[in-house]
This record gives structure tokens, C-alpha cells and sequence, in this order.
């Protein structure tokens, strides 16, 4: 019987689909980086010193991976973790909505599916949890919308409501109206914002509810992950500068979420095609000359974000090994070459690591399937091209 797993991490790495599972097998490369990030994450744990960080690479280049091993590392050490990838439909400039893609996409740990909210269903209305997130939403967040709100959620016997309330804590928020009428059914009682809450200007306050509500909860910190983050140089102009501001909130330690940590990955030309090309420094002193920050910080951060290095001989053959070794258990077989010989055959696979990892899946699938491999090379956008045999490699 060929080995489930082994198949499941053969197949992703054909694909070239960013895997959590292979994030978990593969994650002794690139060790420097790690070392920084699992120091990162011990502040989080063990102080409650939140960060954020950013970090660069060429496409195909092991980015996506890089945010899956920290992704499993994370669970392991009881955190939360949050994973989103931007678009069109989630810009960066729009707090809200990345609160919600991101909320819709928080894994507990030792969970396979996203999803946290049957765990704040088990919150009773008097317990300790409740009375101490009560009292963090009435008094340390900017508005204290979530006190009338989260008081409302633990005490309503409605459906209906319930439904709504726990929509508006997952990103769908609810109209201020709704939510005093229902404040005021459930405690006969009139509500009365100390400011009046707007989701585009203080979408903070529900970061800064979750991560302190994760802590409640028992575990160790928030992680959350922020892939394809060269997308915001397709915003207009203002919508960039916009961006930048917000991701501040995830990078500058004085306005992060407690106990939290934050990675953002992009491509390795942003700062050429974008910050230089577009002079971003320019336009953030013509539209904001009184306030550049923290903007200004925030693209300095991303003019010098460190960039992935190519892995070395030794990290790519260790890679290789594991392939080598989960292809025989995927298929039931015993590849019998060495790993020089595997690498050499991804050598015309070109630079990036994503093209190396899927020539050698299909050198040792033509191995498996013919007893010999032909010359394979896959070009950068994932073709695969075909050139004459080489002879059988023997068994």
C-alpha cells in the first residue's frame, strides 16, 4: 500500500501549490531567516513583544513555502495563525477588508480548516473570559462598539441575532442602529458610543479585540501571514500610499496587536518597479506633507526588505533527498540513483527552486514509469518541454 502522505506531498510539489504539508517536511532550508523568525515568535510567546517583518524574493523562489514552515512552526507553538494572499478583491488599503479575509482564514492549532468561532461559543456569559474581554472593549480599544456588541452576543437567546453579532465579529459588520436596538431589547438599556464607530477608520479596534481574545483564550500569540504583497503597486496612487499606512499595523511594534507577529512577502522588484518607478517618496511628501508617517517608515521597510538567498548545494540536495525519498514511498518503489545524478538532471529546470523541485518529480516519474528518464527541463512559467533520451539508467 503506497503512503497517503507521501503522495499528497509528491502531487503538491508537481503542482508547484503552496502546501502546508510540504511547509511541514521541508522546512530545514534557508536556517539563518528561520533562526530570526523562531526568535520572533519566542518574543511573542514568552514576552508578548509583537513585530512584524517583510521579506523578498524572485518568483518561484520558495516565498509561499517560507510562509507555510512558519505556518507550522507557529502551530507548534500554540499560536493562532491567519493566512491571506492579496487581490483585487482584498486590497491593502482597506483594513476591513482584509479583516475579514483574514478572519475567514484563522486556523486554531492542530486544526486542518480555518475557523475559531464554536470555540467562542463555549464562552459563558459571567465567566472570567467574558467579564475580562468586556472590560479590555470598554476601556483600551479607540471605541467601545464591541462592548455593546460582544455583551449582546453572550447574552441574546435570538438566532437571528446571534447570527448577526457573530457576523459583525467575522467582518460583516453591522450598521450601528441594528446593534443598539438589539442592545436595547436584550438590557432595556440605551446605548451610547463614546465615539461613533465607522469601519473605515476604526477597524483596528477589532485586531486589537481578536489578538487579546486569542490570548484569553489560552494560547501563545497571533501569526499572520500576508502573501502576494507586490499586488498593492496596482493600486492608484493614494490607494498605495494607503496601503502602507495600514500595513503599519502589522509592522511597527508601537501599533501592532498585542502579542502578535506579522510577515508580508513580495516580490524582490517592488522597490524598483514600484517605490523607484513610481517614486512613491515623491508622492507621499505631495499628498501627506504633514503627516509622511507611518508611511514613510513602512517604505523604508520595503525599499530594504531582506531578500530570500538562493539556497546552496547542500540545502538543494537535502531537498532533493527528501523528494527522492517521498516519490519511492508515493509509488511504492526504490529510486536507485544518486542525488548528484538528480541533480544534474534539474540543472536545464533554469534558477528557480519551484522549476528544480518539479524537474525532478518528472525525472523520477519517467524513471518509475519507463526504467529511463529523458532530458526534461520545465521553463519558468511551468511548461514542460521534452528533448531526446538519455540512456536507461541502470537499476
Amino acid at each position: 500500500m503506497y503512503d497517503v502522505e507521501a503522495r499528497h506531498i509528491i502531487e503538491a510539489l508537481r503542482s508547484g501549490i503552496p502546501s502546508r504539508a510540504v511547509g511541514q517536511y521541508f522546512s530545514e532550508a534557508r536556517p539563518r531567516i528561520m533562526r530570526e523568525i523562531s526568535d520572533r515568535l519566542d518574543l511573542v510567546c514568552e514576552q508578548g513583544k509583537s513585530s512584524g517583518m517583510i521579506i523578498s524574493g524572485k518568483y518561484g523562489e520558495g516565498k509561499t513555502h517560507l510562509l507555510n514552515t512558519v505556518f507550522n512552526l507557529a502551530h507548534s507553538n500554540n499560536m493562532v495563525v491567519s493566512y491571506l494572499s492579496l487581490s483585487k478583491e482584498t486590497p491593502m488599503d482597506k483594513l476591513y477588508l482584509v479583516y475579514q479575509k483574514l478572519i475567514g482564514n484563522t486556523y486554531l492549532p492542530r486544526r486542518q480548516q480555518p475557523g475559531f468561532m464554536h470555540e467562542l461559543e463555549k464562552i459563558s456569559a459571567n465567566s472570567p473570559v467574558a467579564n475580562e474581554m468586556l472590560l479590555y472593549a470598554a476601556k483600551q480599544l479607540e471605541t467601545d462598539k464591541l462592548y455593546y456588541l460582544f455583551r449582546s452576543y453572550l447574552n441574546t437567546e435570538d438566532s437571528d441575532e446571534k447570527f448577526l453579532l457573530q457576523a459583525d465579529l467575522e467582518g460583516d459588520f453591522i450598521a450601528n442602529a441594528p446593534l443598539k436596538k438589539i442592545y436595547k431589547r436584550i438590557f432595556n438599556q440605551t446605548v451610547k458610543y463614546n465615539v461613533n464607530f465607522t469601519k473605515t477608520r476604526h477597524c483596528r479596534d477589532y485586531f486589537s479585540f481578536m489578538s487579546h481574545l486569542f490570548m484569553q483564550m489560552g494560547y501563545h500569540g497571533w501569526v499572520i501571514l500576508i502573501d502576494e504583497t507586490e499586488l498593492m503597486g496596482r493600486l492608484s496612487k493614494k490607494a498605495r500610499l494607503n496601503a502602507y499606512r495600514s500595513m503599519a499595523n502589522f509592522l511597527l511594534p508601537d501599533r501592532c496587536p498585542e502579542s502578535t507577529f506579522s510577515i508580508f512577502a513580495l516580490s524582490a522588484s517592488y522597490a524598483e518597479d514600484v517605490i523607484e518607478a513610481k517614486h512613491e517618496y515623491e508622492n507621499l511628501a505631495m499628498i501627506y506633507p504633514e503627516e509622511q508617517e507611518p508611511a514613510k517608515t513602512v517604505l523604508d521597510l520595503l525599499a530594504r526588505a531582506p531578500q530570500l538567498v538562493p539556497l546552496t548545494r547542500d540545502e538543494i540536495h537535502e531537498i532533493l533527498y527528501k523528494i527522492q525519498d517521498f516519490h519511492g514511498k508515493a509509488y511504492e518503489w526504490t529510486p536507485s540513483l544518486s542525488i548528484d545524478s538528480l541533480a544534474e538532471a534539474t540543472q536545464s529546470g533554469g534558477y528557480l527552486l519551484r522549476t528544480k523541485i518539479r524537474a525532478a518529480i518528472e525525472f523520477l516519474d519517467q524513471l518509475y514509469q519507463y526504467g529511463k528518464a529523458g532530458k526534461t527541463t520545465i521553463n519558468e512559467l511551468g511548461e514542460e518541454v521534452y528533448t531526446e533520451d538519455v540512456p536507461v539508467i541502470e537499476e
